[in-house]
């Protein structure tokens, strides 16, 4: 044989939850966090151009109104001499109607615009969450608890929401609002201007520190929220039930939830209150400014400023309020922007996971002619995992097959038996050696011409809530129901289907619990018939099935593997009596290949196994 190239060593993507959080109680560290959030809308550029404008246009025709204000008291209703004017009341009145209408009509338009934006962008981004989620290796998911990851597409994406549908307008339309506002109170009057603006600059500090204070809460209430999905998704479960109701643990996992829960409504007080003292202080400062600023129009009239007029008054608090509102939106923003940075944070985190096995840049394709054909070549693997000096899962395991050879692969338990069923469709990548597929190493093929060659049946076959021919279609979306018989009848389970009331059409539960285990076993060998792959691997596909049950579905799994390349893990020796070469495994080395026969007639490990078994 050849020896191969050393393969990709294992690379830990990311770090176990639980550490990450007793390492670091703040926001993951993301570089250019902020370029990254507006890159996020770069695909929109056309409708944030619009929304932009429309803001623009809304912004710059409130301006007018507090000025038209100063023109009704000082012109209409009070001139200098004679009674009110009431046709230029009328045109200052309409006027003014007409522009709060048209903005408030161009409000309504931009804020359709910034919701679908905002929602788009918010659902682009769950697409590429679990997109990323889709290409990891399967070791990430077996040290990642489902509901954490759950809590990441839902829970995160969702918390960023307003942010996503409201910033942009917000920040340009209270930022334009403010600037505009500024310039005609100074028309207006520049000294009570002063006296306007006098506090801001301490409001923008108090509002950075409450929103560092915000991000850190944030953060620990999505891990709490992470927490609480993981321990529904664990225990309201089929299994999670079965088992607490088995052990009478119900209530334990009730206060399991309900301590998390505390918890939770803990954060979600302190992330509200933490706020809310700068935003009463805020409050207070907009309550007060009016009466302060008529006190200093006081001292200003007294002082002979002809400028500051009963009209000038009216329209500068009423363009003061206009100053102060937009200019608290823009520091609620501030704070939201630095509260939803924990979020976009664990987003960008997970979005940034880099899967250890990759598709290769140049793919190699199959030869038809030499389908079937498997072949490990002084294979090693370590889980990536794995502790310094810890003994390798597989050592140095050699062997081919040929095309249609049944091959089981047996020993005691740990000993590295699946890992070699999972490194062929490289659900697994070996960390030295090569296992090659129709001649091929497979880290140079496509993954879909591994998939699309490789079938898979596994100890506890996976259901959809569905109906059975949705499970089998799965395999194969197009399937006829002439392929589907097809299917069924070589897996010995298309009699039971019939006798279903419902047939095909037979929904099968979570889980498919609403099937016995041979049933549920049987489906499954049937959709891996429809996607009638060169390659079987049977991950101890009949190990957990009672006696007459296990002898329907192996007699299903001789049909399967007729005219296949057969990998079989056993675990009853019994099921692998007939194969072709039996590997014995131990500690990760193949110690012994050879016939059911041959291996008796040594005596050694299999043998021991085989009389062991029998006594049993």
């Amino acid at each position: 044989m050849m020896g191969g190239g050393g393969g990709r060593g294992g690379r830990v993507a990311m770090r176990d939850e639980a550490a990450q959080k007793a390492v670091n109680a703040d926001a993951p560290r993301v570089p250019d966090l902020g370029r990254r959030i507006m890159a996020l809308f770069a695909p929109h550029r056309s409708a944030l151009t619009l929304t932009i404008v429309l803001v623009l246009l809304v912004a710059t025709i409130t301006v007018f109104p507090p000025l038209l204000t100063q023109r009704v008291f000082d012109e209409a209703l009070f001139p200098a001499a004679g009674g009110p004017n009431i046709d230029l009341l009328w045109v200052l009145v309409g006027t003014m109607v007409a522009l709060l209408v048209a903005a408030n009509l161009i409000g309504v338009w931009q804020t359709w615009i910034t919701s679908k934006v905002g929602n788009q962008v918010m659902g682009e981004l769950r697409n590429a969450l679990f997109e990323r989620l889709q290409g990891m290796e399967l070791a990430f998911f077996t040290r990642t608890k489902t509901g954490v990851i759950q809590s990441r597409l839902q829970n995160d994406v969702g918390g960023v929401a307003n942010v996503l549908s409201s910033t942009v307008s917000s920040v340009v339309g209270n930022t334009v609002t403010v600037i505009a506002s500024l310039v005609t109170m100074l028309i207006l009057s520049w000294q009570l201007t002063i006296v306007a603006v006098l506090l801001t600059p301490v409001l923008v500090l108090l509002q950075r520190r409450v929103g560092q204070v915000r991000a850190r809460i944030a953060t620990k209430t999505q891990e709490s929220l992470s927490d609480m999905t993981a321990i529904t998704q664990e225990s309201l479960s089929v299994s999670g039930i079965l088992l607490a109701k088995a052990f009478g643990r119900q209530a334990d996992e009730s206060k399991r939830y309900r301590d998390e829960n505390d918890r939770q409504i803990d954060l979600q007080v302190r992330l509200t209150m933490s706020g809310q003292t700068f935003f009463a202080l805020v409050s207070i400062f907009i309550s007060v400014l009016p009466a302060v600023v008529y006190l200093i129009a006081g001292f200003l009239i007294v002082g002979g400023d002809a400028a500051v007029t009963a009209g000038t008054l009216v329209a500068f608090t009423t363009v003061q309020a206009r100053l102060l509102m937009p200019l608290m939106g823009l520091l609620r923003v501030a704070l939201d922007l630095q509260t939803s940075g924990a979020l976009f944070a664990r987003i960008f985190e997970y979005l940034d996971l880099v899967p250890a096995i990759e598709p290769p840049a140049d793919p190699r394709p199959v030869d038809p002619a030499r389908l079937g054909e498997v072949e490990f070549d002084d294979v090693e693997f370590h889980y990536p995992d794995a502790k310094e000096g810890e003994r390798a899962t597989l050592d140095g395991v050699s062997f081919s097959l040929e095309p249609g050879t049944f091959a089981a692969f047996v020993g005691p338990s740990g000993a590295g038996k699946t890992t070699i069923g999972y490194l062929l469709p490289r659900l697994h990548e070996a960390s030295a050696g090569a296992v090659r597929f129709a001649g091929v190493d497979v880290r140079e093929l496509d993954p879909t011409a591994l998939t699309d060659n490789i079938g898979i049946v596994s100890q506890e076959p996976y259901l959809f809530h569905a109906s059975i021919a949705e499970n089998l279609r799965y395999a194969k979306p197009d399937a006829t129901d002439e392929e589907l018989d097809a299917a069924t009848r070589a897996a010995s389970i298309y009699d039971t289907i019939h006798r279903f009331p419902d047939g095909y059409d037979t929904i099968v539960g979570e889980r498919g619990y609403r099937l016995s285990g041979g049933e549920k076993q049987r489906i499954a060998i049937a959709r891996v018939l429809l996607k009638d792959p060169a390659v079987l691997v049977l991950d101890e596909a009949t190990s957990a099935l009672d006696t007459v049950s296990e002898r329907v579905v192996q007699a299903a799994l001789d049909e399967a593997a007729r005219g296949r390349t057969t990998l079989a893990i056993a675990h009853r020796l019994s099921t692998i009596r007939h194969a072709d070469v039996i590997f014995v495994i131990d500690a990760g080395r193949i110690v012994e290949q050879g016939t059911h026969d041959e291996l008796l007639a040594r005596g050694g490990t299999y043998a021991t196994l085989f009389a062991q078994q029998a006594r049993g």
